[in-house]
């Protein structure tokens, strides 16, 4: 009696799967996944081929649970059965989708495309989410997903990015300042798209960054005390002014603008970006009765003395007096950039100003180091 072929038994086998009480599936399909997943001393190819179709009777025979536990089996593999790692990946159910979308090394990246087009949001985002993607499904995520599957993007450093998915990024963030936010952030945006993103809106406006108002001029004399930004006012102003710095739009003309629009939260923020220090020491500075911390401070932060004069004489609502201005411009013609640097960061400036926040702030200091 001749024996049958492999393929008739394979037939044979896929036949009897299909036939077989519920509970005997499950013990095959737990059969197969031990199989799999102890074969390291045999060819997984030819068992991954061997066992797909059996598999992918199996799959349409067996419960929800049974399919998940198959899926983040069969994700670990970098062989699998090719025809049930793509049946489970583009399934419905995300729960049964998205490990398989997330982990497996399997999926072709024609896979990958193809459910990313057609798929829910759930499993756009475990695709958005991978260790590593490549340049044209990063694209079509783009091209067909939604906000949040953008941000992911963004926020994942294996994502590769072309020039085209930059580009059609960039017109999504037209509209969208926390798009435009995360992208300016991401370590690896070229320089190029960063000045697309932040030129088309004047940089002394930081969107997010509540506006300190004026201060009144004060009617008995006196200077008027300079209410301090918020936490909330710093954490909302600091990504955007660290995206001007990147891009080297954070000069005279921007800090100069926020000064005398009493931008206040955007102007100490630039100050302690541009200056390396703390920013309870550009606080410090900011509200002391003697000019010379704040001409130190501006000197440190590489401004010209046009600038540090309209933070001067915009910083307590007061104009400065003419001895105050002469005294001041000869110190600031006087100091050396690394003395300024060292006595605003370390020397006694900061110092003072460490002291200042212990004893009159407490917890308030260190919004944005």
């Amino acid at each position: 009696m001749m024996a049958n072929s492999p393929a008739d038994i394979l037939v044979e086998l896929e036949n009897a799967v299909a036939t077989c009480p519920l509970n005997r599936c499950d013990r095959i399909l737990q059969g197969i996944l031990q199989l799999l997943t102890g074969s390291r001393d045999r060819s997984q190819e030819l068992l991954a081929n061997v066992v797909d179709g059996v598999l992918l009777r199996l799959v349409e025979r067996v419960e929800a649970t049974a399919l998940i536990q198959l899926g983040a089996a069969l994700a670990e593999l970098k062989v699998a059965p090719p025809e049930t790692l793509r049946r489970l990946a583009s399934h419905d159910d995300p729960d049964i989708a998205c490990p398989v979308l997330l982990k497996s090394q399997a999926l072709s990246a024609s896979d990958l495309e193809t459910i990313a087009i057609s798929s829910s949001e759930r499993q756009q985002l475990a695709i958005a989410t991978r260790a590593f993607i490549e340049p044209p499904l990063t694209e079509t995520l783009i091209r067909h997903g939604g906000r949040t599957v953008h941000l992911a993007l963004i926020s994942n450093a294996g994502a590769g990015f072309s020039e085209a998915a930059y580009v059609a990024l960039v017109e999504r963030c037209a509209s969208d300042d926390e798009l435009t936010r995360a992208l300016a952030l991401r370590p690896s945006t070229p320089d190029p798209v960063l000045r697309k993103l932040l030129a088309a809106s004047p940089p002394p406006n930081v969107r997010a960054a509540p506006k300190t108002p004026s201060v009144s001029p004060p009617q008995a004399g006196a200077p008027t005390a300079q209410k301090l930004p918020s936490a909330a006012a710093y954490a909302s102003a600091r990504p955007e002014i660290v995206a001007l710095n990147r891009i080297g739009k954070l000069n005279d003309s921007t800090v100069n603008r926020f000064a005398i629009r009493g931008e206040t939260a955007n102007l100490f923020t630039a100050l302690s970006v541009l200056s390396g220090t703390p920013i309870e020491i550009v606080e410090h500075v900011m509200t002391d009765d003697d000019c010379e911390g704040l001409v130190m401070a501006c000197r440190a932060s590489r401004l010209n003395w046009q600038t540090t004069v309209a933070i001067l004489s915009n910083r307590r609502g007061t104009r400065l007096s003419f001895a105050e201005r002469e005294r001041a411009q000869h110190l600031f013609e006087s100091l050396l950039l690394s003395t300024s640097q060292w006595t605003v960061r370390w020397g006694e400036i900061a110092a003072n100003a460490k002291e200042s926040c212990r004893g009159h702030r407490g917890a308030k200091v260190g919004v944005s180091r």
